[in-house]
């Protein structure tokens, strides 16, 4: 099996499940805050590796007779499953904009968990040294832009996001 097809169940609940929202649910998952400073190298390496994942999985194929196989298909399914639900979480933000319910309330970042998790068990079914060093790479680049969006957050929701930060890990 081609690596590219892991990339499918992604692609559904990335772009299909946020139709059963309103339309600003695509637009705030598409927003990036304004990039500041050493912001701008973590953003590009961000974009290159979120670019450079899908690419890569066009020209690997997946071990399916391996012991990695076998564990790297439920951690892709957890990854998979916990991506929908962040989705779902984030198409219901409270009043004033904060995201505190259902996953929201263990990790502030429940959708980059998700996705780290579920190309962590893609790289296991891969077994691809290469993948695994972008996955690296992006996970890297990804926790510079959480920074970056925390910042923008309490630019913009004060205190109340502040208080939120204390009370929910920024991962898990």
């Amino acid at each position: 099996m081609i690596g590219v097809l892991l990339i499918i169940p992604l692609l559904i609940v990335r772009y299909l499940l946020p139709l059963f929202f309103d339309k600003s649910v695509m637009n705030r998952a598409a927003f990036a805050p304004p990039a500041q400073g050493r912001e701008k190298i973590a953003f590009a390496f961000y974009f290159l590796s979120t670019l450079a994942i899908p690419i890569y999985m066009f020209f690997i194929r997946v071990n399916t007779e391996s012991k990695l196989f076998y564990i790297g298909v439920p951690v892709s399914a957890i990854g998979l499953l916990l991506y929908a639900l962040s989705f779902i979480n984030f198409g219901k933000p409270s009043e004033q904009g904060i995201n505190t319910n259902g996953l929201y309330k263990v990790s502030r970042n429940p959708i980059y968990v998700a996705f780290f998790v579920y190309l962590l068990g893609c790289a296991l079914m891969m077994q691809s040294l290469v993948f695994f060093a972008l996955l690296i790479v992006y996970q890297v680049s990804v926790h510079c832009v959480i920074l970056s969006e925390e910042r923008w957050c309490i630019e913009q929701f004060g205190n109340e996001y502040i208080q939120y930060m204390k009370s929910v890990r920024r991962y898990l």
